[in-house]
């Protein structure tokens, strides 16, 4: 099994069994993501403590590559910080808009460089940033929409 087909069985399994799926009881914050484009959508739900978030968890339809990156997002950022969320998302907008990263970021990113290969193609990068968007927008307090329009 080649590295390509190691990252698609990784988003097909991601999109079969999301973790984390489903509301989250407790949550202190919350946001909906959506893509008009292709129809994905979501909403994320963070039980934040502190600077910390304690808890992800999110429920959403759209393709595999939404739902997998979702899936990803939430197994990632659960129980960092504010500073190490808002990094991973700096760290995965990178990789999926095709910026130069380098060897140590890519290792950091673990199973999210499952995604990279979506920077060939435009239109997939908003499907795999919008749960990244709306866990942003929640960690900064939104209780509102976010668009990839």
């Amino acid at each position: 099994m080649d590295l390509s087909e190691l990252y698609q069985s990784l988003i097909l399994d991601h999109n079969r069994s999301p973790r984390n799926s489903g509301e989250l009881a407790g949550a202190n914050r919350v946001a909906e993501g959506r893509n008009p484009m292709c129809g994905d959508q979501l909403r994320v739900w963070l039980k934040v403590d502190g600077d910390r978030i304690a808890d992800v968890a999110f429920l959403g339809k759209g393709c595999a590559i939404s739902q997998a990156s979702a899936s990803l997002m939430t197994t990632v950022v659960k129980g960092k910080t504010r500073a190490e969320a808002e990094l991973m998302f700096d760290r995965f907008h990178d990789l999926v808009t095709g910026k130069p990263i380098d060897d140590p970021t890519r290792a950091a990113l673990g199973k999210l460089a499952a995604l990279g290969g979506v920077s060939r193609f435009p239109a997939r990068v908003k499907c795999a940033s919008l749960s990244w968007h709306a866990m942003r927008a929640a960690l900064h307090g939104a209780d509102s929409g976010v668009s990839t329009e």
